[in-house]
């Protein structure tokens, strides 16, 4: 491991394609931030320009709250009081921030020497992200984005953190329009890229769910023979998209054949999967608290990632079984009164919910099962059909209850349950979460078993923090 990548105000100002135009070229930044907010002394602020402000407005700010250097467009240097001086923050100027921004993390990503492997998929990113991390930190020093910082400025500043030379760095890559991926493949360069699965997540930004796997198939372009591909071989997309793939290209699965294949499943509910698993260097048991057959495949995902990299299976196994679920995906949170919830309301969509339906309805419990859902976004024009499909599915579950939370779509999938032979009382619908939740003291009861699933944007995280305050 060398020594750690010093950030000097004349390295960056090269790495950006910019030009110091005042300040001392050896001024060295602590790290770098794109927000006053959280801006720490020392560190370099980008004034990155966004829809609704422009960033180098604040550049003044910035260094008024001890920024060691700011980066600007070209000819807003003269904005910042005593620009032009030898002494006091560096200031930088660059054609386009974003562009800079993202040209600095691919530089510092070079000199790092690091490998990065990189994850993308319509669900399951950021647990697979949490996992491979977990599974690779048994032998090597590993960063990770936090949360889900995996666009066109979250990447890189995630990248940025490879200053510290870990030997890898596991990142996740997001998109909702064709050609996101195809950009932060090209800053992040990654030698071992997953693709966990293709869904119909952000579908109203694509003509077809194959549009959205063409956009997410991007994660290929610039591969080499080196290039370690890893891929869910249960998904008929990705297998099309990925049959002449010129590198070592490792499978995972459960239905069919794979180089990562988990035989005799056991699904667990609410206290997870077990399943016994072959690689190519052997086999061992697995078992996980993280729930679903979605999880499941992130986890062999993780397996995978892990075998290309020499990590015992030993090790793999022993960290799986202490996995815990990334905030408010598929956290099960245990109450009192023997009253559950299984959190899982960061993100929805149609086939990530029918599979926490599914954990519900093979979940033991002496109480009822309730599965409250919240409208899923960005569907496009066949959100009401789609969420009629899953009212159909939760009306095969053996529910007790459901609670539909959203607008129309909402409405359309709690119909479609009532349609589909749900008897209409075990059905209630709630135009938004602050009336699903402030209503829980009449729906909800102790020994309840209550899933929680709907899209960031409907704010059914709400119901999660009145059931606690109720069952405390």
């Amino acid at each position: 491991m060398g020594s750690e990548i010093r950030l000097t105000a004349e390295w960056v100002a090269a790495a950006m394609t910019g030009r110091l135009v005042a300040g001392d070229g050896r001024t060295a930044f602590a790290g770098v931030s794109i927000d006053t907010r959280s801006l720490r002394p020392g560190e370099l602020y980008v004034g990155i320009r966004g829809d609704r402000f422009d960033g180098a407005d604040f550049a003044a700010a910035a260094a008024a709250t001890g920024a060691a250097g700011v980066v600007v467009p070209r000819g807003r240097a003269a904005v910042l009081d005593g620009s032009g001086q030898a002494t006091g923050p560096a200031v930088i100027e660059v054609d386009d921030t974003t562009t800079a921004l993202q040209a600095l993390s691919r530089a510092v990503r070079k000199s790092s020497g690091a490998k990065v492997v990189a994850i993308t998929g319509s669900a399951g990113k950021t647990t697979t992200k949490e996992v491979t991390a977990e599974f690779l930190g048994a032998k090597y020093r590993v960063i990770r984005n936090r949360g889900n910082l995996n666009n066109h400025i979250g990447l890189p500043l995630s990248l940025l953190e490879l200053t510290s030379r870990p030997d890898i760095a596991v990142v996740e890559l997001g998109m909702n329009h064709a050609g996101e991926i195809r950009t932060l493949v090209g800053i992040a360069e990654p030698d071992v890229r997953v693709w966990t699965n293709v869904g119909e997540a952000h579908l109203g930004f694509f003509s077809s769910v194959d549009a959205i796997a063409d956009a997410k198939a991007e994660l290929l372009e610039g591969s080499t023979m080196s290039t370690v591909l890893v891929v869910n071989g249960d998904d008929d997309r990705i297998t099309a998209r990925t049959r002449s793939f010129a590198g070592q290209k490792l499978t995972f699965g459960v239905e069919l054949p794979a180089d990562v294949q988990a035989f005799d499943v056991a699904d667990r509910g609410i206290d997870g999967t077990s399943a016994n698993v072959a690689t190519p260097v052997g086999s061992f048991k697995l078992a996980t608290p993280l729930v679903g057959r979605g999880n499941l495949a992130n986890v062999l995902a993780a397996t995978a990632v892990g075998v290309s990299f020499e990590v015992p299976l030993a090790a793999m196994a022993e960290r799986a079984a202490q996995l815990k679920p990334a905030s408010h995906r598929g956290d099960v949170v245990r109450l009192a009164r023997n009253t559950v919830i299984i959190d899982d309301s960061y993100n929805a969509n149609p086939t990530a919910t029918q599979g926490a339906i599914d954990v519900l309805r093979t979940s033991r419990t002496a109480g009822r099962r309730v599965a409250v859902l919240g409208e899923m976004l960005e569907l496009g024009d066949r959100t009401i059909a789609l969420h009629e499909t899953v009212g159909r599915a939760a009306a095969t579950a053996s529910l007790d209850l459901l609670i539909a939370v959203g607008g129309t779509p909402a409405r359309a999938l709690a119909e479609a349950a009532v349609g589909a032979g749900m008897p209409r009382p075990n059905v209630r619908y709630y135009e938004t979460s602050d009336e699903a939740a402030g209503s829980a003291t009449t729906w909800a009861r102790a020994g309840d078993l209550v899933l929680v699933k709907g899209s960031h944007g409907v704010q059914t995280d709400k119901v999660v923090d009145r059931l606690k305050a109720e069952f405390a």
